[in-house]
């Protein structure tokens, strides 16, 4: 059986860790299984390097499911990274509340707070995406090369593009709404091993134990 709490789950690779094992900001949150790959950076610096704007004033999460795989460059960009749509001017004045004697307690008020980033399982976030602040990304979704996500993606469904478009369901309405339900990414180890041959013919009806 695997090994979760190991950070190389791969021999001689330490451009992929287990995601899960490099966190230690209690505001991030990763599943087993889930993968993130860097041959630009050391994978481990992801809090530094990948999850950007993402100040403790502002108490949001980063939430991040089961079996996930990121690719290198992925992007997680935080409500802090907004200048607020309100205000008459896009200069974010409450940062500064000591030159303008506002109160240090306004700072959020520099930008909208859209909420935090959700990933499902089994969600796949290709090279350089970048997912937004307030976005929650469905189970089993797959993000394409450099797409920006400014919207909430529907579970199984392929997007792409700036910004971030729907291009295709990867599987009919019938075959997600059972995957929704079996959830096989919270089986245990030994049934998943029984069922990866099913899981990777991509045929619904060779799943055993359901």
């Amino acid at each position: 059986m695997a090994n979760t709490k190991i950070l190389y789950p791969r021999t001689g690779d330490m451009q992929t860790i287990y995601l899960k094992n490099a966190i230690t900001d209690s505001s991030i949150t990763v599943g087993d299984y889930t993968m993130y790959n860097d041959f630009v950076n050391d994978p481990t610096d992801f809090e530094k390097n990948n999850v950007l704007y993402h100040y403790p004033i502002n108490r949001d999460k980063l939430l991040i499911g089961k079996f996930c795989s990121i690719a290198c460059g992925a992007k997680f960009l935080f409500n802090s990274a907004n200048h607020t749509m309100a205000s008459l001017s896009k200069y974010p004045f409450p940062l500064f509340f000591h030159e303008w004697e506002l109160g240090k307690t306004n700072v959020t008020k520099a930008w909208d707070n859209k909420g935090d980033i959700i990933v499902g399982n089994d969600v796949w976030i290709g090279y350089e995406a970048v997912v937004l602040a307030g976005v929650t990304i469905g189970d089993g979704a797959m993000i394409g090369t450099r797409g920006v996500v400014t919207k909430d993606v529907a579970p199984y469904t392929v997007v792409g593009g700036v910004p971030a478009k729907p291009i295709r369901k990867r599987f009919n309405d019938e075959t997600i709404s059972k995957l929704l339900k079996l959830k096989w990414w919270d089986w245990s180890e030994e049934k998943i091993s029984q069922n990866i041959k099913a899981i990777q013919s991509g045929n619904m009806e060779r799943i055993r134990g359901i």
